[in-house]
């Protein structure tokens, strides 16, 4: 059977990425290519902080199972195919196909125009390059991807068995090995690369989570855990509003992480109790969430560019325009590269045109 919670979790999830990227677009805060803010005090950002502890941790966990499941039944060459045409393609030669068009625009919210000192005809691949944005979530899924190819070949089912035992009480401690993973494998300049925390949840989604009775187990206690991540939540942001969230120390202190293990927990044992069903909402926004995610940030990031730079227009309707932007828009996008081909298979890795993906 389909595991209805995993697509609403997955969807869900990128909706709030698109809400995040929104506010991060005005954000007083991490100011690196972005608009930056309408005035120095913004409550709105606040919104920022409560979602960047756990949305990507959570979407490595999802796809972490989701590997599982897939390795279930399909071959190790299968699965390095079908991971390499889905995430690599788009992450690589997408960016030359299409992605320049965000790099555009990244470098004309940084100001790099003025400051880069390159012939006009390197600034294609320049463009192409700084388009990456979002993609680095692909990219990075991609490597964790073949390396669980290649445990696949020496891990014979022991650790995961021996994983099958995980109770609440382990489920919480995990936050330790977690909190720890945070402080390595962190690229000095290109902070969103955090390759320790996001592989050790990956393999913690592929060995742990898998586990339909581990989930079971932890929807038991989704009531709880819902409390403890609002109080943890609240505690981390009286600590740290004002600071930059997405950089250290703040998103590898003890208040960040602890709030956002508790809220993955939270969110996959009520996901699981309340929301493991599918509605006519949740099917359609399950067919696009990956296209959403691909394509929401250039319609985004445009808008906000072009709104600010040609109009007057107050704080409130251009977060409410730019917000329409990023939904309608990369649901657009979304429709109309899936039909073009090659394009569909450069951007978003597909071969060809299908009524359910």
């Amino acid at each position: 059977m389909r595991k209805y919670y995993l697509d609403n979790i997955r969807w869900l999830t990128i909706v709030c990425v698109v809400i995040f990227h929104v506010i991060y677009m005005f954000n007083g805060e991490a100011k690196a290519g972005v608009v930056g803010p309408f005035k120095d005090v913004q409550y709105q950002d606040a919104l920022q902080y409560l979602l960047y502890p756990w949305m990507m941790i959570l979407l490595f966990i999802v796809a972490g199972m989701c590997s599982r499941y897939y390795l279930e039944k399909h071959t190790v060459k299968e699965f390095v195919k079908s991971r390499t045409v889905k995430l690599l393609v788009p992450s690589t030669i997408g960016l030359f196909v299409f992605q320049w068009i965000q790099g555009y625009f990244n470098m004309q919210l940084s100001g790099a125009f003025d400051k880069v000192e390159a012939p006009k005809f390197m600034l294609y691949p320049i463009m192409a390059i700084s388009g990456t944005g979002v993609l680095w979530f692909i990219q990075t899924l991609w490597l964790f991807s073949m390396v669980i190819a290649l445990i696949r070949h020496f891990e014979k089912g022991k650790l995961y068995g021996l994983c099958g035992k995980v109770n609440i009480i382990i489920a919480i401690a995990l936050v330790i090995p977690v909190y720890a993973s945070s402080f390595v494998l962190n690229t000095p300049v290109i902070v969103a690369y955090r390759f320790g925390i996001y592989g050790m949840t990956f393999l913690l989604g592929y060995f742990v989570f898998a586990h339909d009775e581990i989930i079971e187990r932890i929807s038991k206690w989704c009531v709880p855990l819902i409390i403890l991540t609002a109080l943890l939540g609240g505690v981390y942001l009286y600590l740290h509003f004002g600071d930059n969230y997405a950089e250290n120390p703040t998103f590898n202190s003890i208040p960040a992480i602890a709030y956002g293990w508790s809220a993955c927990l939270a969110i996959l044992g009520s996901a699981y109790k309340w929301y493991n069903r599918q509605t006519k909402i949740s099917s359609f926004m399950t067919k696009r969430s990956y296209g959403l995610y691909i394509f929401h940030y250039l319609p985004l990031s445009a808008s906000a560019y072009l709104l600010t730079k040609y109009t007057e227009l107050s704080a409130l309707p251009i977060y409410l325009i730019v917000l329409v932007c990023g939904f309608a828009g990369g649901l657009l996008l979304n429709e109309i590269i899936s039909k073009i081909p090659f394009i569909r298979w450069a951007v978003i890795g597909i071969a060809k045109e299908k009524k359910d993906v």
